[in-house]
């Protein structure tokens, strides 16, 4: 049964059915939750939520209010007794290697996909973006970053030119969530760039397609058009009037450079606000290191080289955050060994850029294939000596070394 109380009479043990009030408001990712956390309880009645629905069937009740401290029943707990669900905390969602996050990850890019491609349609058609309806796209995204960052951010990388608008919002999200978390930004302001992510480029829906996807170079008077997008954007998300000032902000603002020679305004320095800041940088990265309709796809590690080396166009600090987050060598970078064989990097180390687990299968000695063999770089001898293009080695199928882990 479902029960409305003020939030100042909720207490620990309570199962959150609903939170009143717009929801960039509330303090949490989830939205159905047993509430068990005293920090947690403390954030609820410490945020602008002025009302909750609890469902007394799967927690506690006010009458029940007395019997919270009384000592724990060896009966397992209401938590205990949920199914594991979508709206399960990011804090329960510990770290996991690439391989065991990929198939989840690969579940959700297919699934997003689909739901990107709606709301971007609905965009297209004039239709105002419902921010809050992205809230659970968002959340899947976060959970998934948090268990690996990897794992999604590469596979959205892996986009086809069809689909590139699409997923490179969900890449983008990824990212910007990642990147919040590494600069220490609070769970609120991760969900709003996140969402800042998701939509940083809807007005490309406002468009022609005979533009957007023309594969050879754009005029200059399609190239003007194409400039237009962040004003476009701004104004349909604008006037729809659900869409926070945060998310608008970088939707205008993401192709602005820090030496102020970006567009569409030509802000310098802090006159771009954090999140643009970020949004310039996990726009740029997602959308040099996948194949688009004009061009082919860099490697990963040879795009944040060369990121690194354009002065004057992101925020120093916010750019070493992010190179923290993907790493030097990300997912997918070919690399050579001390030993001198070659391997495909496939998960990152946490505390250690230059040191990731790669899978080992060429010998350059021999130049013959050699027993895969996964290799964590932080533990034995070996190590990383340079970057390799697999072109140059006619290697075809680089991706399946990380694409297509099944955890084991």
């Amino acid at each position: 049964m479902l029960k409305k109380i003020p939030t100042a009479q909720v207490r620990t043990g309570m199962f959150i059915h609903a939170l009143d009030g717009p929801w960039l408001a509330h303090p949490f990712w989830k939205t159905k939750f047993v509430l068990e956390e005293p920090a947690d309880l403390a954030a609820l009645q410490g945020s602008k939520v002025p009302a909750v629905w609890i469902d007394v069937s799967k927690g506690h009740d006010l009458e029940a209010e007395a019997e919270l401290h009384a000592p724990p029943e060896p009966a397992a707990s209401a938590a205990e007794e949920l199914p594991p669900s979508r709206e399960a905390s990011t804090r329960s969602t510990g770290r996991v290697t690439s391989a065991a996050e990929m198939s989840r990850a690969a579940a959700l890019v297919n699934r997003s996909r689909q739901q990107v491609m709606t709301l971007f349609g609905e965009a297209r058609l004039g239709k105002a973006v419902d921010a809050e309806q992205c809230l659970p796209l968002v959340e899947d995204v976060a959970n998934s970053v948090a268990r690996n960052p990897s794992a999604l951010i590469s596979l959205a990388r892996l986009k086809t030119k069809d689909d590139y608008t699409y997923m490179h919002s969900v890449a983008v999200c990824a990212l910007m969530v990642a990147l919040a978390r590494q600069l220490g930004l609070d769970e609120a302001k991760t969900r709003e760039a996140g969402l800042a992510g998701l939509l940083h480029d809807v007005g490309k829906m406002m468009m022609p397609l005979g533009v957007l996807n023309k594969p050879g170079q754009l005029t200059d008077d399609e190239f003007n058009l194409m400039r237009s997008h962040p004003v476009r954007g701004y104004e349909a998300l604008k006037e729809g009037g659900a869409v926070p000032e945060s998310a608008l902000d970088v939707c205008l603002h993401h192709h602005e450079k820090m030496d102020g020679t970006g567009y569409p305004h030509k802000l310098a320095g802090e006159q771009i606000s954090l999140l643009a800041r970020m949004g310039a940088v996990c726009d740029v990265y997602d959308a040099i290191t996948s194949t688009r309709p004009y061009k082919a796809a860099w490697d990963p590690a040879g795009s944040v080289q060369r990121m690194a080396q354009w002065q004057g166009h992101f925020d120093p600090a916010v750019f070493q955050a992010f190179v923290k987050c993907v790493g030097i060598y990300p997912l997918g970078t070919l690399v050579k060994l001390q030993s001198g064989r070659l391997a495909v990097v496939v998960d990152q180390h946490p505390s250690n850029l230059v040191a990731p687990t790669v899978k080992v299968f060429f010998s350059t000695k021999s130049q013959l294939p050699i027993p895969v063999e996964l290799l964590d770089l932080t533990r034995g001898s070996d190590r990383i000596v340079g970057r390799e293009q697999p072109a140059d080695w006619g290697f075809k199928n680089i991706d399946d070394f990380w694409s297509q882990q099944d955890g084991r």
